[in-house]
């Protein structure tokens, strides 16, 4: 279930037992807790820090526009990324977009991507393209 702040109530209980069993009721603690089936995607739990404010709402429209990138970010409809959904996918999914409870301008985010289409070949072949001012392999 998740909780206004963006974070699930399993991630939540994590910031509050550690802080408990630690004796600091201000520990800065932030997690991702995502139970996920996986085929051939990678996932990662990301946490940024900022030199200026960025809310959610501004990296989410910031991320939608960005190429190779599907955001999937509705976790009251259950739409967030997943191993499964990214798996045959060229883009990579992210979504879970929320303001750290860590870092003043932290956000934290979970990303997956295909690792056989989106994982080293394709990047090697889009960095390849920047490089030489090739844009079709295929044909060149």
């Amino acid at each position: 279930m998740f909780q206004e702040n963006g974070y699930t109530k399993e991630e939540m209980k994590v910031t509050w037992e550690c802080q408990k069993i630690m004796g600091l009721p201000n520990l800065p603690v932030s997690c991702t807790a995502v139970r996920i089936p996986t085929f051939r995607a990678h996932s990662e739990a990301i946490t940024i820090e900022t030199e200026k404010p960025c809310p959610p709402d501004e990296a989410r429209a910031l991320l939608m526009t960005a190429k190779g990138v599907t955001v999937k970010d509705v976790p009251a409809d259950k739409v967030y990324p997943m191993p499964v959904s990214a798996t045959g996918e060229y883009n990579v999914e992210v979504g879970r977009i929320r303001k750290s409870l860590v870092f003043d301008n932290g956000l934290d985010f979970f990303v997956c991507g295909d690792q056989l289409l989106r994982g080293a070949a394709l990047n090697a072949v889009l960095i390849a393209e920047v490089a030489t001012g090739v844009t079709d392999f295929e044909t060149a």
